[in-house]
């Protein structure tokens, strides 16, 4: 069967968090389950050079200010489809901010064109190719259902996946008049939102079916705590939404082979780590110590991954003996709390603002944990590679953190069956008795490899999960044939 993806990132050629990941993997994983993807992006300023390599397959004179077209590309071994309109996304900035981190003042514009591309795409199909489902990810693309509720013909169905309902593409109802949105769909039932347009809202409200990346954080979507405003929204169709855990690209992460890595080692042979942990004392400025573990953090700064709670916690672990190695960016009074941290405790803690793809890959292969404190997490991938690495994960009990990891409780433990440390509630004192006892488990060398092997062995491919979005795909293309035949 043919699927249709509209989405605003795809790893790895334009990446701002886990969306990306999902995006550049998932489509490989479904290719075994006989399901043919084709994946509708931006043309952002990035693909300027991979479109020269491209064909033209649709021309549209005029999009919301523009000319458009689409170019078809096969790269990184993904079927393509990019969104080409100069006047929407070919600038200076990043994909959804501009220089001084403020969004684009016409990202309403911007991925309102993307989802009424993707709507007529899934309507049309291209020349030998006809989508029998489109997937529709994240508010940048909510509008497809809603595009393709306008169209006056049998459409494919839509799914439509949340991969973090805390961001919504709000905007003033005035614009739905700019998007071309029929006055009918500006109800409680569509668009509307307070009086507003939510173009996540208007994704869960009119898609066939709902998925989100992972079971607990479905679960989680139903409360006011996690529900962001939309839980009531989310119950009404909670028969339709359906929790599948996200996975991770086996090539790309996996340090038999991982190119970027100092020293490649694997389950049977753990030896290589140490040499990937010399790197990382070495680029971070941490001072060597064999029985001293790293914790380390790769992640956006922010509130959303606890990032404060663990800044108010570096004073214990550095006295724990334990040191910290950090690479993200974010809330600036986050960044400027870690690198004065780093600068109080030199050789105890290293801090490096930014992002960087290749030394995060050997951070997941040369530290001894990976810390992640989140509030909430719909799925998480960080801890997923360090399963994958035998960095043990320390994370909150939420979302997919706790769909990924077996807690390291008296009974886990008894089992041999242990992955990580979870700990609950969300708070600087849980989060602490979680990394102490990290700290303790490591002093005992034993314990601590059987975790690591036990770790590298746990399943986090996308097989599973491919299979799943491929019943629910085939389910709603068997549905929508039907309807087509009736009529």
């Amino acid at each position: 069967m043919n699927l249709l993806f509209v989405s605003s990132e795809c790893a790895p050629f334009v990446k701002t968090g886990g969306l990306a990941d999902v995006i550049g993997a998932l489509p490989r994983a479904l290719a075994n389950c006989d399901v043919d993807v084709r994946i509708l992006l931006p043309a952002y300023r990035e693909f300027t050079e991979l479109l020269k390599t491209g064909t033209q397959v649709l021309a549209i004179k005029k999009l919301f200010g523009g000319p458009a077209s689409v170019v078809a590309v096969n790269a990184d071994g993904l079927d393509l489809l990019l969104l080409h309109a100069a006047h929407l996304y070919d600038r200076d900035g990043g994909i959804y901010q501009d220089k001084d981190g403020q969004d684009w003042s016409d990202n309403h514009l911007r991925f309102g064109a993307l989802s009424f591309v993707g709507a007529k795409l899934a309507a049309e199909g291209l020349i030998g190719w006809q989508p029998d489902v489109v997937n529709a990810h994240d508010w940048q693309a909510g509008l497809v259902p809603a595009y393709l509720s306008q169209i006056k013909k049998p459409v494919p169905a839509c799914v439509f996946t949340i991969h973090n309902i805390a961001f919504q593409g709000r905007f003033d109802s005035r614009l739905r008049v700019d998007l071309g949105l029929d006055e009918r769909l500006f109800t409680q039932e569509g668009i509307e939102y307070f009086g507003d347009i939510s173009f996540l809202k208007t994704g869960i409200a009119l898609s066939s079916k709902i998925t989100t990346v992972s079971p607990t954080y479905a679960n989680e979507l139903l409360l006011p705590e996690f529900g962001m405003g939309l839980e009531g929204l989310m119950t009404y169709r909670q028969k339709d939404l359906i929790g599948i855990l996200n996975g991770v690209d086996l090539e790309v992460w996996n340090p038999e082979s991982d190119p970027l890595i100092d020293a490649n080692y694997s389950v049977r042979s753990l030896a290589g780590k140490k040499v990937n942990r010399k790197e990382i004392e070495n680029r971070f400025g941490l001072t060597p110590a064999k029985d001293a573990p790293i914790f380390c953090v790769v992640s956006r700064l922010t509130t959303q991954k606890g990032l404060d709670l663990l800044l108010e916690s570096v004073d214990e672990l550095v006295g724990l003996g334990a040191r910290l190695a950090l690479l993200g960016s974010g809330e600036k009074w986050l960044e400027d709390g870690f690198v004065e941290a780093a600068r109080k405790y030199q050789g105890s803690v290293g801090v490096i603002i930014g992002y960087d793809e290749p030394l995060s890959h050997l951070m997941q292969a040369g530290c001894d944990a990976i810390l992640i404190p989140s509030r909430f997490e719909p799925c998480g991938l960080t801890q997923l590679y360090g399963l994958r690495y035998g960095t043990l994960p320390v994370v909150a009990r939420t979302g997919g953190l706790a769909d990924t990891i077996i807690d390291a409780n008296d009974a886990a433990l008894a089992a041999d069956c242990a992955t990580g440390i979870q700990f609950y509630p969300v708070t600087r004192a849980a989060l602490m008795r979680a990394i102490s006892n990290a700290c303790e488990f490591y002093k005992d060398k034993k314990l601590w490899r059987g975790m690591m092997r036990r770790a590298m062995r746990q399943p986090v491919s996308w097989d599973r999960s491919a299979g799943l979005y491929a019943k629910i795909y085939q389910q709603l293309s068997v549905k929508t044939k039907s309807k087509s035949l009736e009529k």
